[in-house]
């Protein structure tokens, strides 16, 4: 119960990763502010408020990323913060309005209410490979991305990758602030996060997988993919161990989008599932994501097959996909 005593605030707490945050801490012993846009709205808060020590140390507080000053009485007290909040989707039709604003804007006005608060030791961020990984270095079976690469936001902003770009201005925004203002942060940088869901609705990174099941075709893509646990229990980690600093990648392996229907067939041999990719170009080439960083912090990452395994287990309990 390493957390015993300590209060932390958990921003965005309704989503995926964040979700999976506040049950490790409380399980933890820790005392948890967690914000929301609605505090009302059963939607976002059931899953939590049934958490194991919800009813004694979770607290739910409205805050809005854009809302400048609305993150102050969350954070007021705390020993950590953790920031998650952020929008992440592909069907964009305002890239300013929809992404890149609730990322760099919220992320700002996160650490401008951490500045006010001495007792607060450590911010850690949740920031993505899509702020590592997308530069114009080739990503082939030798090449080996760690977390000295940066993503190139002109690039990113050429090629309208709006989510890409919207974790790199984030994280480059923190960086340049809290460097000026000498507060402590650890960025967190997670590929493709999949595993069980607590929440009811359909997350971006499950819905991945969500969508091959009855699909002809599979994208030619190749991605890192790591569990939401693996994912939540670095964030802690992040913050307990003192000598924890900069940017930790994330990821347990990396896959082609055939190898993950590959493994789909093999759990589940009955269902329909896609035979091709979706173009005839070569398929993109495998590369290699360091984990001597994310080792040191002491993750054990759990297998790419049982996190698939979860996944699936997890969306058809929850009526995503029916097998």
């Amino acid at each position: 119960m390493s957390g015993a005593g300590k209060t932390v605030c958990v921003t965005g707490a309704s989503g995926y990763i964040a979700s999976w945050l506040v049950k490790l801490l409380l399980q933890r012993g820790y005392s948890v502010r967690a914000t929301v846009r609605d505090p009302n709205n059963p939607k976002k808060v059931e899953h939590l408020l049934s958490l194991d020590g919800a009813k004694e140390r979770l607290h739910l507080f409205t805050a809005n990323l854009l809302e400048e000053g609305s993150f102050d009485a969350a954070v007021e007290g705390c020993d950590g913060v953790f920031h998650t909040a952020s929008p992440f989707y592909h069907d964009v039709k305002d890239p300013e309005a929809e992404l890149l604003d609730p990322a760099v804007k919220g992320t700002l006005n996160v650490l401008n209410a951490c500045v006010k608060v001495p007792s607060i030791k450590r911010v850690v961020l949740t920031s993505s490979m899509a702020a590592v990984a997308y530069n114009s270095r080739p990503r082939t079976p030798e090449v080996v991305v760690d977390e000295t690469w940066f993503t190139d936001a002109n690039l990113s902003r050429e090629t309208k990758m709006w989510y890409v770009l919207s974790k790199t201005l984030a994280e480059e925004a923190a960086w340049k602030f809290v460097k000026e203002k000498g507060i402590d942060m650890v960025t967190i940088n997670p590929a493709m996060v999949i595993g069980p869901l607590l929440q009811p609705t359909l997350n971006t990174s499950a819905a991945a997988i969500a969508k091959l099941f009855g699909s002809e075709t599979y994208k030619n893509m190749t991605l890192g993919w790591v569990h939401v646990n693996d994912v939540a229990m670095a964030h802690i980690l992040a913050l307990e161990v003192s000598s924890a600093e900069g940017r930790y990648c994330l990821v347990e392996s990396t896959a082609h989008y055939a190898d993950i229907v590959k493994i789909l067939k093999e759990l589940y041999p009955n269902a329909k599932l896609p035979e091709k990719c979706e173009d005839d170009s070569p398929l993109k080439p495998l590369y290699q994501v360091s984990k001597k960083k994310t080792q040191s912090l002491g993750i054990d990452y759990i297998p790419l097959k049982t996190s698939v395994k979860e996944t699936v287990e997890s969306l058809k309990e929850k009526g995503f996909v029916s097998i």
